[in-house]
């Protein structure tokens, strides 16, 4: 069976890439995230060839995964990134981006965070308050700096079709300003004489497989700025969706680049993917603790739980499960669940799996976005190894933490 070009079997066995992931996770132990460089490299390929016709620059969204060793294979394929934070900003500088690289985002930047990205110059601050123009202003005065380009984040008040926690442009949302808020800020941009308003920025959510909302918030930033012709960036977002179960279809990339072409003809255009690059590049490799027939049911217990891969507490969201060996032996309904002290750790509900063992292995697929990125120490569980696979190489980028880090801070 083939996951994609990268993950799949090989004589029964579950491949990375020319890698068998049995012979990574005898070295390294479980939980243990896998990243497939060569699918990353891939997927921003195939990212840049579509939108080519936009000649969109493209700013890898780092809160998706903050791997560095992903990092700087995407800054080899002229990535740029796009940050949340100054922590997100100090990666990105460290994988050997610049600051004309960055794109600086975030509904809550605090001034000193401000102050770190205008030092660390900082390409673009996409900006979702007005008083953080003036935190902008005032921090380029203290640096001796002026032009500092700016784009204004618009909440177009549209809601998207994805889960409710994933949509971000509707009125409720905290995210960016409304129209009027813009047009305000627009008409009194001599305030601020350190910044320069090129730009305009829009994100509506996440796994956004329905374009209808994306071309009605792109018309509505269109008609905001119009009357503003210095305005010459577009930055719109992120939120392509990729497939999470084996059966799912995804519209055509081809049919969203039609759509935004004509009407992002004459700007430059800025875009800001995470999970399309990196969620199917990875898996979560775990192992059978305990198998518990209870109920009626069957309890795979596993050594990952909702610390290492959150996503399906937070979201109810849905992970393929890959046993590491193939049988064609007997088959029943799973539950794969983690020993977290929680009812809903629960990685994968009423799955068709073979009738396992204590000490099998398995992986969660499509876990190379916002798994490790989300991951805690909650229950004082130390986080997962990191395992990035080349071709027929492969190398541990992130060691497992150990008991002894998790009091490292304490006094």
């Amino acid at each position: 069976m083939v996951f994609n070009a990268s993950i799949r079997y090989v004589a029964d066995k579950l491949f990375v890439d020319a890698v068998d992931v049995s012979a990574i996770v005898r070295e390294t132990g479980t939980p243990t995230y896998v990243y497939s460089l060569g699918r990353a490299r891939d997927n921003i390929r195939r990212l840049q060839s579509a939108f080519a016709r936009l000649e969109a620059r493209i700013h890898f969204s780092v809160k998706s995964n903050g791997s560095l060793a992903l990092l700087r294979a995407l800054k080899d394929e002229g990535v740029g990134f796009d940050c949340v934070s100054a922590g997100e900003i100090r990666l990105a500088l460290e994988a050997g981006a610049t600051g004309d690289d960055i794109v600086f985002a975030g509904v809550g930047k605090t001034r000193d965070e401000i102050a770190y990205a205008v030092t660390q110059g900082i390409g673009w601050f996409n900006v979702e308050n007005a008083l953080e123009l003036r935190y902008i202003d005032e921090a380029a005065a203290d640096a001796g700096l002026d032009a500092i380009s700016v784009a204004l984040r618009l909440n177009p008040q549209i809601e998207a079709k994805t889960h409710p926690h994933l949509a971000t442009g509707h009125g409720a949302a905290k995210f960016g300003l409304t129209a009027d808020v813009i047009g305000e800020l627009l008409a009194n941009q001599a305030a601020y004489p350190r910044l320069d308003f090129a730009g305009i920025h829009m994100h509506i959510g996440s796994q956004l497989g329905d374009s209808a909302a994306t071309l009605a918030a792109v018309d509505s930033l269109l008609a905001l700025i119009r009357p503003w012709r210095h305005i010459t960036t577009i930055n719109i977002g992120g939120g392509l969706p990729v497939a999470y179960r084996w059966d799912e279809t995804l519209p055509a990339l081809e049919d969203l680049v039609d759509a935004l072409a004509p009407r992002l003809c004459g700007y430059g255009v800025l875009f800001e993917p995470g999970r399309a690059i990196v969620a199917d590049a990875g898996i979560l490799v775990a192992e059978i603790l305990y198998v518990k027939r209870q109920a009626g049911q069957v309890f795979y217990i596993v050594d990952a739980s909702m610390a290492e891969l959150l996503r399906p507490a937070l979201y109810d969201a849905y992970h393929e499960v890959a046993p590491l060996q193939t049988t064609d032996g007997e088959m029943t309904t799973a539950q794969v669940v983690g020993p977290v002290c929680e009812t809903a750790d629960v990685l994968a509900r009423d799955r068709r799996l073979p009738m396992l063992q204590e000490g099998d292995k398995l992986a969660l697929l499509t876990a190379g976005a916002y798994g490790m990125a989300m991951a805690s120490n909650y229950n004082a569980r130390p986080r997962p190894a990191e395992v990035v696979v080349d071709g027929g190489a492969w190398r541990v980028s992130r060691r497992r933490e150990t008991l002894e880090d998790l009091i490292q801070y304490e006094t």
